[in-house]
Parts: structure tokens; sequence; C-alpha cells
């Protein structure tokens, strides 16, 4: 015969079970009975952070600049004088004196004419083929410490005086949306259409054959 001792542990055993069965249906809530009852959903959590966005708030962030024509250039305006004073004060410990080339850059001054030749310098002066870029990529990106640190008249400012410093304009300009609208750059007709079929695709979601 088994002793009571073999009992003692095995009965133990399945009273724990039965209480701990009990308290788990015990803690889970109640369930509506009866004909036509159905669960209450939760209701659902909404955040508490964030708020929708005005559009004159949006304006702020939008400093998009259609460089074929200046669309988007903002108001304001420079001196070249002005723009030495931002470039040494701002510029000068990366570019160089005269923005001829310091520690972190190459020069910014010349090459007009060597992208028809082997041996091409490039410089905002010798590639770019409207000057709008050099105002925006400016603003967006200088100084590289503290990249739309600049007012828009400091970079109208000392975006003409790198152009002035690649013969582009006189000393005495006066920089601004117009200014830089109006001015050729060496440049412009060097650039070729990129006329690959892939640029032109046409966005399909179905029946595509029919478009290749």
């Amino acid at each position: 015969m088994p002793s009571l001792k073999t009992f003692i542990p095995l009965g133990c055993a399945m009273a724990c079970a039965w209480l701990l069965a009990g308290t788990a249906q015990a803690a889970q809530p109640a369930q509506p009975k009866g004909p036509g009852a159905h669960a209450t959903a939760a209701p659902a959590v909404k955040a508490a952070f964030g708020q929708p966005i005005t559009e004159a708030e949006l304006a702020s962030w939008n400093i998009d600049i259609r460089t074929t024509d200046g669309a988007g250039l903002p108001d304001g305006s420079g001196t070249i004088a002005q723009g030495q004073a931002v470039y040494d004060g701002k510029c000068a410990s990366c570019h160089g004196a005269k923005a001829e080339g310091g520690p972190m850059f190459g020069t910014m001054v010349g090459g007009i004419g060597s992208f028809t030749t082997e041996r091409r310098l490039l410089t905002p002066g010798s590639m770019y083929p409207f000057a709008p870029v050099l105002f925006d990529y400016v603003r967006r990106a200088m100084p590289l410490t503290q990249p739309q640190s600049l007012s828009n008249d400091e970079v109208y400012a000392v975006t003409g005086y790198i152009l002035h410093l690649n013969g582009l304009l006189p000393a005495d300009a006066v920089v601004n949306a117009a200014a830089l609208k109006a001015l050729k750059m060496p440049n412009r007709d060097g650039f070729m259409v990129d006329d690959r079929p892939d640029t032109k695709a046409v966005r399909c979601m179905k029946e595509c054959k029919a478009l290749r």
C-alpha cells in the first residue's frame, strides 16, 4: 500500500491548482449575458501631444528656389562690401581669403571657360548655369557649423561677393532677386537636357504593358 506521505503532496497540488483557477476566473471582467448581449469596445486612446500646422508656419520651412528662373527667391538685398564683411567673418576660415581656397575647401574663384577643356576647375563661376543656384546653396548649407543662420540680406550680400570675385558683378552692384535672375552665367549653355526614357516614365497601376 502507498503510504500517507505519498498522498499529502498530491492533495496539496490539486488544492493549489483549484484555488489558482478560481482566482483567474474572478479576475476576468464580467461578460454580458442573455439574448442580444455584446461586449463594449474600449475607447480609442488619443495622443496627448502635437497640433495641426498652419500655412503660415509651413511657409517658414518652404525655402525652395527654382534655380532656372529664380522663382522663390525671397525679399532682401545686399551689397558687395557687405558681402565681403559676411564672408570674412563667417566663411574665410574654411574657404580662405577672397575665396581662393582654405583648410577645408578649394577655390571658389576662376576656372571660367575651363569646362570646355580637359582640365576643368569647378567653381560657382565656372560651373553653375544660373546665379540663384549659389544663393540657394549658401542659404541652405552655409556656414558649415551653423547652416541656415544667415539672414536673407546676408545671403544676397555674400552671394554677390563671390560672384564679384569671379568677375561677374561690379564692385558697386546691389544684389537682390532681380539682379540674380538677370545675370547670365558663363556656363548656362554647358548643360544638356536629360532625355533618357526613364526620366519621362508614366506612373502606372494597371494595364502597364500598353505604356511600353
